[in-house]
């Protein structure tokens, strides 16, 4: 057989030395792809088990002989499941993780997870444990290859083995269809020895056919999920974090490529590090010469990117960037969801949610700074939201006139739309600079304006006059020292100000007042500093109202994404959902990904990039003009700081004129040379810049001139200002630009340094820390010695050789700077603290401090309330608290006086009845025996049956308005065959026992009827309270468990009045049709009192202990599996740290959900209890089923609140049912036409019924009357998973979610109108519509997301602490909406 077969590959070539670039040796590599062949040995003749055929099937537990060491923790057993997995536990069903992205909940080793099916003889899978030296060989020398420095001395003693050997995908079975012809084959070994673990994935050559499948409720729809490639570590110990994982994949592409590349050079075969006794931060990928210390840390901040190679299709096109010895253009990703995060995702990088900030603090606390590193800040000016028109600030030069969005092409005669002789620097507010600084000869390249910022200082009051003042730049550029004033009587210090200053800055007081300047390490302007060595990145927003040639292209906050590898100068932008013709145009326009290239550039001896002096704020204005059409643009880029990950925050706008150029044109730009101009506060650079595009052997060139303007903030009270140059020259070596209009992102590499402005002679010799050809780690920094020769230091927070560096974890080692009850969490060459439950920090943001407890009147004994005996305090947070007098006693909480419930006739007739305080007592009386509440006469009284009952009514018969019947006994006690009601005029026939004789009851004023002998007896029917009894017993498997309910019948199966909760002490009164009778539920040891015809006492009820009553205001309900959450709303806004369980329904898979305005009842269909249920919202309220026949799958579920009517649709029965909201009055509207009916809405305003019909061959969107008439089909063209349907009594709208399309649309109640509100969702399940927002549940993310009604715009998640699919949503509002007709 073909697996029955000894490895091919019986040795490996010895490690080559460490090549600077891994892209050549991927692309090289795949010459010499893995044949089926030279897969490790399997077959049952190599001691192979074979997993049982099936779609979701799971091995035996494995027990291995040696313990398996994965993310740091021991396993003594594994199971290999189907779906293309191996877990240290068994697994869940496949729905709860087979198409939900990473992380698992579950320990997981992932080389294919995807829904593979091997019923039918499609493939097979075997797996076994081997110890025989030619596997442990071949074992050791792929990690040796993978890991040459770090796995030099490992030797396999143990390996687990599992193949998955032409395995097929899940596929619907159809009639006359044959299965797909595309088979997988894969296989994992998991090497280890007594320290170290080792997982190889490897992929034959053309081994992958298919790379994903689809999900099973969706099928025949347009679904793929690609396959997910990875590990997962499971459930972290706190359940607030997600745990650790490692993801390789992440789309179709990425999966395609497995087996045609590799990280340790032998295409098809990767190698991960997964466990050591030195603790790993995360998994670690192999890369040949020990390239895997470029992944050491959970953080997303890598020169390299295995899914960056992933994800390439390596077509010639893109290879034209780096030579044979450079290493390979990483772009950072671009998808949407992103920007959600708050910072760009690499799936292949190391993702912790525990790790928000990968550039925190370091405990490296050396005051000395870097030279020439002071920089501070005086009166932080907001940058933000700055980007306004440009004021003309010189007189002599012609305003620029008010223009629409058809007169951007600059003209041909006249001034041009952007003179070059202007300042570019917009301004949102005016201010005379008191004094006029020094103006030099213009530059011979053209001449540009410095615009100086108004920033508000201390003592300095601006005049109201709203002038700016230019200053004109050229080679001799100065400014004066006394643009400011400043009083020192009103000086700021550190000591009041060192906040403003970075955590990895130290704050100095001088004369005029203080500045702050970054610690030895790291560099920046002291308010934001950047560990040095470092990579870095940035994220940010692009708007643009461009004119492509004559075409008018508005986009609005894009997303963009750059990463800077800081110790060699490069730097990559991309920018994704570009309108492709703007797209295309802005190829040429290098200075957009530009700046990031000068602000952190690989700096020459004596020199300093951007960054050093700007910080993280500044604002950063361009203009380029394209000759020869003169078509003009202007770039603002502002910068907002740093965020939490330490991420360069800035907004990008593009305005003006571009050439067009055509599609499929690739754009090439030369390298170049920049002069910048260095003044106080402002930097300028003039240059020009020739391109060429490129079409077949179609050749164009153009060239642009480019004016830029940037202005920051500077320190100017430190005695001698930074010795900056007067100019500095940006050596720009090579240029890369790339539309990919499939991917729809537009992408920019450059190479930058910089240094003194060069002359023309030969150049010396370069040191490689100066030109970026050094050999040091990427998180480590390069130091030039004599001549060629360099040392490498480890950045702060990394320790090493810095050739290769690894974290240093502060947190186990004690060098971390968190007090007493603080939590240390280690991040990527840093730390952070964290206060534990009930503290938090105090000002110095290092010591943790108890949190104080708000004041309770309730328990300091301020409050007002009546004693503790008669009333009870409620306390409502701060100082507010309500009173409450206790079961028994009367009054408004503050003043309360005793019931005398005697005079309520509380207890039996039978029975006397003694007043106590609060309370009361019940005796019956001589020749009754009872509890008082309930008595009978004794046995030894000779009573018959009829004569029982006729004592009993007589005592009834006492009270006013008593309408019993009193039998009728003949003498000898014996029920008379006739009995008439001496009130009513009834008559009927009973039978010896007392009962009616159906059929013989006649009205008042009509013969009675003739009553015979006594039929012979007949079993009588099942009552309303056995039928319940027994559906609840068969339920819950014939016994109950002592906290489930059984209704308790008496002899005549009718209710009997005192109900109980199972075993427990929760007890309450219900009327005759076994309806709870309010007010009686019972607090633990206290027994309600409760008879036929009295009304019960009133005893507040208590909540359940599962049950929150939520806060008043609007909210979101959701349902959640065997709980309903609670999700507050401020505005529109998610409060997500108010969510909470409001109900929790054990046994239950709640689906539908919808709440009635007008009683405050939240009702939800069962599909595992086939029930639908309610329950109010009031404190202590319990679930009430009101449907429990007739069910197989109800799921959506909509409420009439005008007309209190319920409807839902049944999938199992393909019904569309309607009933009253207690269940009564039930009807079928339509069981015809309906495959798949999932959700439903109603419009009570207008009397219309809509519904979701998941037809897989024919989806469609129904609507008809709230009776059932006029049924018609409203859309069934271009949807294909219709799962969420609301309208909106608002806006009249009726919109779906279609996790098919994935698209949210909208539509007027008559179909038309249509229109797409967002087209990229994940898979929606429910929707609701709330004033201008929608929200719904997401199988995907396992929460719930709100979108923009306007923008279509994601605004924001909640993705519950237990992670599991969400169901029905609605939204509970505080009134009821009317809507409008």
């Amino acid at each position: 057989m073909p697996g029955d077969q000894a490895a091919r590959r019986p040795s490996l070539p010895s490690p080559p030395p460490p090549p600077p670039l891994l892209l050549l040796l991927l692309l090289l590599s795949r010459a010499a792809a893995l044949n089926p062949g030279e897969l490790f040995p399997y077959g049952e003749s190599w001691g192979d088990q074979l997993l049982q055929e099936g779609d979701d099937e799971s091995s035996v537990a494995v027990k291995l002989e040696i313990p398996l060491r994965f993310y740091d923790v021991q396993f003594n057993n594994l199971y290999v499941g189907t779906n293309g997995i191996i877990s240290t536990q068994d697994f869940p069903r496949e729905t709860q993780y087979v198409d939900d992205d990473f992380p698992t909940d579950f320990p997981a080793i992932a080389p294919f997870l995807a829904d593979i099916d091997t019923s039918r003889g499609r493939g097979r899978i075997l797996y076994r444990q081997d110890t025989s030296p030619a596997v442990l060989g071949l074992a050791t020398r792929y990690v040796r290859t993978g890991f040459p420095s770090s796995a030099a001395s490992f030797t396999a003693t143990h390996a687990f083995l599992a193949t998955w050997e032409q395995v097929g995908a899940y596929e619907e079975v159809k009639r006359g269809v044959p299965p797909s012809e595309e088979l997988n084959t894969f296989q994992v070994v998991l090497a280890s020895d007594e320290s170290d673990s080792y997982a190889l994935f490897l992929y034959p050559a053309n081994g992958l056919q298919f790379f994903g499948t689809r999900p099973k409720e969706s099928y025949n729809v347009q679904l793929q999920l690609p396959a997910r490639v990875g590990f997962c570590r499971g459930e972290a110990d706190d359940l607030k974090r997600e745990g650790l994982y490692f993801s390789l994949t992440s789309t179709e592409q990425s999966v395609k490529n497995l087996y045609q590349l590799s990280n340790l050079g032998i295409p098809g075969v990767w190698a991960f590090h997964i466990s050591s006794r030195s603790p790993l931060d995360n998994i670690r990928p192999a890369a040949v010469g020990d390239l895997s210390t470029f992944h050491s840390s959970a953080s997303l901040e890598h020169s390299f990117s295995h899914a960056a190679a992933l994800e390439s299709d390596y077509t010639e096109d893109n290879l034209d960037y780096y030579d044979e010895n450079e290493e390979e253009v990483e772009y950072p990703p671009s998808e949407p969801e992103e920007a959600l995060n708050g910072h760009s995702r690499t799936d292949v990088s190391f993702h912790s949610q525990t790790d928000p900030d990968p550039l925190g603090e370091s405990a490296t606390l050396d005051p000395l700074t870097k030279k020439g590193a002071s920089q501070g800040e005086v009166g932080a000016p907001d940058l933000k939201d700055r980007v306004e028109p440009l004021d003309q600030t010189d007189n002599r030069s012609p305003s620029p006139p008010e223009v629409d969005g058809d007169s951007l092409v600059p003209p041909r005669e006249g001034p041009p739309l952007y003179p070059g002789n202007r300042s570019i620097q917009p301004y949102p507010d005016g201010g005379a600079v008191p004094s006029k600084p020094h103006v030099p000869a213009a530059h011979p390249e053209g001449e540009a304006k410095v615009v100086l910022p108004d920033y508000p200082v201390p003592g300095h009051t601006s005049p109201p006059s709203q002038g700016r003042y230019t200053v004109g730049t050229g080679d001799d550029i100065s400014s004066s020292t006394e643009v400011f004033t400043y009083n020192s009587a009103n000086k700021e210090t550190c000591e009041h100000n060192h906040g403003q200053c970075s955590r990895h800055a130290f704050c100095t007081d001088y004369a005029t007042g203080f500045c702050c300047h970054c610690q030895s390490g790291f560099y920046g302007n002291g308010k934001h500093c950047l560990p040095e060595g470092a990579p870095h990145r940035v994220n940010g927003k692009v708007s643009g109202q461009l004119h492509v040639g004559h075409t008018p292209v508005h986009f609005a906050d894009v997303d963009l994404h750059a990463y800077i590898v800081g110790n060699d100068g490069r730097a990559y932008t991309a920018i994704s959902h570009i309108p492709q013709p703007a797209a295309q145009a802005l190829l040429p326009l290098t200075p957009i990904g530009g700046l990031f290239g000068w602000l952190f550039a690989l700096e020459k001896p004596d020199s300093e990039n951007g960054f050093s002096l700007t910080g993280a704020t500044f604002i950063h204005d361009t203009e380029v003009t394209f000759y020869p059409g003169e078509e003009r643009v202007r770039i603002t880029q502002t910068a907002e700081g740093l965020d939490a990950e330490n991420y360069l925050s800035i907004k990008t706008h593009i305005q003006g004129q571009v050439p067009y150029i055509p599609a499929n044109f690739t754009a090439h730009v030369a390298p170049y040379k920049e002069i910048y101009h260095y003044s106080e506060s402002a930097v300028t650079s003039t240059s020009s810049r020739d391109y060429s595009l490129t079409f077949g052997a179609i050749n164009q060139t153009g060239s642009y001139r480019v004016h830029q303007n940037l202005t920051y903030q500077v320190c100017r009270h430190t005695p001698r200002h930074r010795a900056t140059p007067s100019t500095q020259q940006l050596t720009v070596d090579r240029v890369f630009v790339l539309y990919s209009e499939g991917e729809g992102v537009l992408r920019f590499a450059v190479t930058n340094q910089i240094g003194p402005v060069e002359a023309d002679s030969d150049p010396a010799p370069v040191n490689p820390c100066h030109d970026g050809s050094h050999a040091c780690d990427t998180v480590a920094r390069c130091h030039p010695g004599t001549g060629v020769d360099y040392t490498c230091e480890c950045a702060p927070g990394y320790q090493g050789d810095g050739r290769n560096c690894v974290d240093v974890n502060e947190c186990a080692t004690g060098f971390h700077r968190c007090g007493p009850n603080s939590v240390c969490i280690n991040l990527p060459g840093s730390h952070r603290c964290e206060c534990r439950s009930g503290y938090e920090f105090a000002d110095d943001q290092h010591t943790c401090v108890l949190i104080a407890p708000p004041p309770n009147p309730c328990e300091d004994g301020s409050h007002t309330c009546a004693p503790a005996g008669q009333a009870r305090c409620v306390h409502h947070g701060g100082r507010t608290f309500s009173c409450t007098c206790l079961p028994g006693y009367a009054g408004n909480g503050h003043q309360c006086s005793d019931v005398d419930e005697c005079t309520e006739n509380r207890c039996h007739p039978a029975a006397t009845c003694y007043n106590t305080p609060g309370s009361f007592s019940c005796h019956c009386q001589s020749g009754y025996h009872g509890d008082g509440f309930q008595c009978t006469p004794d046995s030894t009284s000779g009573l018959k049956p009829c004569e029982h009952q006729q004592r009993y009514a007589q005592a009834q018969h006492a009270y006013p308005g008593s309408r019993l019947h009193i039998p009728q006994c003949d003498e000898q006690g014996n029920f008379l065959p006739l009995q008439c009601h001496g009130s009513t005029g009834f008559c009927w026939c009973v039978d010896p026992n007392g009962h009616e004789v159906p059929g013989t009851q006649t009205p008042p004023g009509s013969t009675p009827p003739h009553c015979g002998p006594p039929p012979e007896p007949t079993q009588r029917p099942r009552t309303v309270c056995e039928r319940w009894r027994e559906n609840l017993l068969e339920h819950y498997g014939g016994t109950p468990r002592d906290d489930q309910y059984v209704p308790q019948c008496d002899d005549l199966g009718h209710f009997t009045p005192l109900q109980c909760h199972g075993k427990s002490d929760f007890c309450w009164c219900v009327d005759k049709d076994g309806r709870e009778v309010q007010g009686t539920r019972s607090q633990p040891g206290i027994t309600p009192a409760c008879i036929p015809t009295v009304a019960p006492p009133t005893v507040r009820p208590t909540p359940r202990p599962d049950v929150t009553p939520p806060s008043v205001g609007t909210f979101l309900l959701y349902a959640q599996g065997q709980q309903i959450g609670h999700l507050p709303l401020n505005g529109t806004r998610l409060q997500k740290d108010a969510a909470k369980t409001l109900l929790s329904l054990h046994g239950s898979i709640v689906v539908g959900i919808d709440y009635d305005c007008r009683e405050r009842m939240v009702y939800w269909t069962d599909v595992a209890g086939r029930t639908i249920s309610r329950a109010s919202l009031e404190p202590g309220a319990e679930p009430e089923t009101i449907i429990n026949s007739g069910l197989i799958s109800p799921e959506g579920l909509a409420i009439d609140h005008f007309r209190r009517t319920m409807y839902w649709t049944d999938s199992g029965l393909d019904k569309i049912e309607r009933a009253k909201l207690d269940g009564s009055e039930r009807k079928v509207l339509f069981h015809t036409d309906l495959v798949n009916p999932r959700a439903i809405a109603v419009d009570p305003i207008r009397g219309n019924l809509y519904w979701t019909d998941w037809n897989r061959e024919a989806p469609k969107i129904e609507t008809s009357s709230l009776d059932g008439e006029d049924r018609r089909i409203l859309v069934n063209k271009d949807i294909g998973l219709p799962n969420g349907l609301t309208f909106d009594p608002f806006s009249k709208l009726l919109c779906w979610a279609d996790a098919g399309t994935k698209k949210l649309e909208c539509t007027l109640p008559d179909g038309t109108g249509r229109r797409v509100i967002q087209n990229n969702l994940n898979y929606p399940f429910s929707i609701v519509s709330y004033t201008d927002h929608f929200y719904h549940t997401d199988w995907r993310r396992d929460g719930v997301i709100s979108v923009n009604k306007d923008s279509g715009q994601f605004i924001d998640e909640y993705l519950p602490e237990q992670r599991s699919h969400l169901y029905g949503i609605t939204a509970v509002y505080p009134y009821c909406p009317t809507g409008r007709k």
